[in-house]
């Protein structure tokens, strides 16, 4: 058996599973934690990667790593870093991602120079407020990396050079998205002076080997890295809620959306992923349970005691801010409440606000990128509540699939380490099963939740 080893450095943890390369079995996985907050010292990643993925690295033919999209790893002449890492979800560069739109000529310009137009989520935004508000730091800085190219480089033999692929790298707001090669001019304008940037690889090669040998492919973002372990295809809409809510679809050509509502990434391969992204998804639960003093079974259970509509209660659940729709300074909303609300209304108006701005999502992903979607299918640690699953065809207005629970960036990372191994045309192609579909709303339950989607319309717009 030839084994293959894929990790995701996400947001929250490392997860790292040893996977059979003919057929995806998993045959053993292993996490660790990282440090909560969104800035990060990165080194923190390299210990939970060796604490993950150690002792799995020696049974392992090839390896790949996927990781969290956009972090500022900003690294001196020595390499070592020149502060902590800020993540994805750190928004205090939204005023350098306005000023570098407008310098940029404005939000279709900026799309059709990069793929996206830039809110604080990109790696540029962070660059531009180093060198506004900490620019002795910013002077260091001798190279950028993403997260996964950080990692990679940890686990590359010594002397290997700094490799990364065009899927993560089209998150950075330096990086030509339509025609795969970086602006290092844009680079240079978001901090001041040029810095290096890592080499793009190609998916399907060798990009190095590890200190025991292994081939070590090119790695990509998570969320290219979720698309390649769901063997995503042209026409399904892949709908992830994690720490962030994502809609994505395969596309074989480009997008430059220049209200900035879809971010046009690269995938993982050869085409694109267009994406809509929401900052507030999975934690919005986690706050309902903490409120009412319950864990998420009982939330469940208590949403589904309650009627579509809570009564009432409308919940707009931008908490930390938002970037879909784009306001980093936002924060969370409730409308309705009465002496008449229930703790059972409470539980419900959390799961309906999650599955409104999901909706949102995938709509705004429809409309801009042209994706016509035959199936929606539903992943993350969110989708094992009984309630999301009974009230998302409603809510969405669909025919919904939920694929059985993985770690399926880790397994699209092993999906390109093994595609890296064979040197074959395109990844391979392990057998998918174990969806559980729910069919399409009938017509009372396409009306409530068509209600439900009004009532948090109304309060989005402020109408």
């Amino acid at each position: 058996m030839t084994l293959v080893l894929g990790i995701d450095t996400s947001t929250q943890s490392t997860k790292a599973v040893l996977v059979d390369a003919d057929d995806g079995t998993v045959v053993e996985s292993r996490a660790a934690a990282h440090p909560p907050g969104t800035e990060v010292d990165p080194r923190a990643w390299l210990a939970a990667c060796d604490d993950a993925a150690g002792p799995l690295l020696d049974r392992a033919s090839a390896v790949s790593v996927a990781g969290q999209q956009h972090g500022m790893v900003a690294l001196d002449e020595g390499g070592a870093p020149v502060r902590d890492a800020l993540l994805w979800n750190d928004v205090r560069s939204a005023a350098a991602a306005r000023d570098l739109v407008a310098e940029m000529g404005g939000a279709q310009a900026c799309a059709d120079a990069v793929g996206s137009v830039l809110v604080a989520s990109f790696t540029a935004t962070k660059l531009r407020w180093l060198r506004d508000h900490e620019p002795d730091a910013a002077a260091r800085v001798a190279e950028v990396l993403l997260p996964h190219d950080y990692v990679s480089r940890h686990l590359a033999a010594p002397g290997t050079r700094v490799f990364t692929d065009r899927g993560d790298a089209s998150g950075t707001g330096y990086f030509d998205t339509a025609h795969g090669r970086w602006r290092p001019d844009l680079l240079a304008a978001a901090l001041g002076h040029e810095a290096g940037v890592p080499e793009v690889v190609a998916g399907g090669v060798v990009a190095a080997t590890t200190g025991s040998g292994a081939a070590l492919a090119a790695g990509t973002g998570d969320n290219m890295g979720g698309a390649l372990g769901m063997s995503l295809r042209t026409g399904d809409v892949l709908v992830s809620i994690g720490t962030s809510g994502v809609a994505s679809a395969v596309s074989r050509d480009p997008v430059a959306d220049g209200t900035g509502t879809v971010t046009g990434f690269a995938d993982a391969e050869s085409g694109f992923l267009p994406m809509v992204t929401t900052m507030n998804a999975a934690g919005i639960l986690d706050l309902q349970s903490r409120w009412l003093g319950v864990d998420h079974a009982e939330l469940a259970r208590l949403a589904l005691e309650a009627d579509w509509g809570s009564r009432g209660l409308t919940v707009l659940p931008y908490y930390g801010g938002e970037r879909t729709p784009n306001r980093p300074d936002a924060v969370g909303v409730w409308r309705g409440l009465t002496p008449a609300t229930t703790r059972a209304d409470l539980a419900r108006a959390a799961f309906e606000a999650l599955l409104c701005g999901l909706a949102d999502a995938v709509d705004r992903l429809v409309a801009a990128s042209g994706v016509q979607p035959t199936r929606v299918l539903l992943v993350g640690g969110a989708t094992r509540s009984p309630a999301l699953r009974a009230l998302a065809p409603a809510v969405l207005g669909r025919a919904v699939a939920f694929p059985p629970p993985g770690e399926y960036v880790a397994l699209g990372a092993a999906r390109q380490a093994a595609w890296a191994l064979t040197g074959s045309e395109g990844p391979p192609a392990w057998p998918q099963g174990g969806l559980e579909e729910q069919p399409a709303p009938d017509e009372h339950a396409r009306a409530c939740g068509a209600a439900v989607r009004a009532a948090y319309a109304s309060l989005r717009d402020g109408t």
